[in-house]
């Protein structure tokens, strides 16, 4: 079984850290995994390194303010921003290829403005349960904009308590939220500040025009980013691969098997389909 291991590294001038995998049987390129808000590249370990056994690289970078990466310069703390410090990450790794890239969360929005502002570096885009979409409540009449910050918070912490959570979930994302809501309170407020004004509709639109391969995957039950964001990032996409699994919203790590299985058929890396 391959295994993740992590280094440091500076990006922009200041600390990063990020998580590797090296890729294992006939190379299938570089895939660069974005985490979620208050995450880092560590808490998706699981899910991430049975993907080099189908021949990726794996590459989980820490996105800036969580893990051991440093945050953006307070003048500079935007979408846009976190797209060009992934860009700058990549040419510090020496990676000269179109990579697969992947985001859950709030990376699902990192992703998509990094695909948008940087053409050619991204040859796959795939959104996890993402952040992005323009509307969040059921009948689409609410923006993502117009949501309280403690709506948020309230569903995320439901799904950790929940049975699944609680055995699943909570053990593999607790030290990570637990150490940044402690050191990095400020950062947390200013990101989900941040996630909560991501409505990327023009950027998803310009996506579409470019014909960039784009697959959405999403548990079916999440609450915390409800099925009307994905139906926001579908329309304006287009026609995007969308493949739906039971879960919530951190199903992705809940479920690490699922994922791997999953992603690999959406990459046409297997013949087998996988039930849903």
């Amino acid at each position: 079984m391959e295994r993740m291991h992590w280094h440091r590294t500076t990006v922009q001038g200041r600390p990063a850290s990020f998580g590797l995998v090296a890729a294992a049987g006939p190379a299938q390129g570089t895939l660069v995994f974005l985490h979620g808000w208050a995450l880092s590249d560590r808490t998706y370990r699981r899910s991430l390194e049975p993907l080099a056994r189908k021949g990726f690289t794996v590459l989980a970078p820490s996105l800036p303010g969580f893990g051991g990466s440093a945050e953006l310069p307070a003048d500079d703390r935007t979408l846009a921003a976190y797209g060009r410090w992934v860009r700058d990450f990549l040419d510090d790794r020496g990676i000269g290829e179109p990579v697969t890239l992947v985001g859950h969360s709030f990376g699902g929005a990192v992703a998509i403005k990094t695909a948008h502002d940087h053409p050619g570096l991204v040859s796959r885009l795939v959104l996890v349960n993402a952040i992005g979409g323009a509307t969040w409540s059921q009948d689409g009449t609410l923006r993502m904009s117009d949501r309280p910050l403690g709506d948020w918070g309230v569903h995320l912490g439901a799904e950790l308590v929940s049975v699944r959570g609680l055995t699943r979930l909570l053990p593999v994302v607790a030290h990570d939220a637990l150490v940044h809501a402690v050191l990095r309170p400020g950062v947390l407020w200013r990101v989900g500040a941040l996630a909560r004004q991501a409505d990327l509709g023009p950027e998803l639109e310009e996506l579409k025009r470019r014909r960039l391969p784009i697959a959405v995957l999403w548990g079916r039950e999440d609450k915390v980013v409800p099925w009307a964001c994905a139906e926001s990032l579908i329309k304006a996409l287009g026609d995007p691969d969308v493949r739906t699994v039971p879960g919530h919203h951190g199903w992705i790590i809940s479920d690490p098997d699922r994922f791997a299985e999953l992603l690999t058929n959406v990459l046409d890396l297997s013949e087998k389909p996988l039930a849903s």
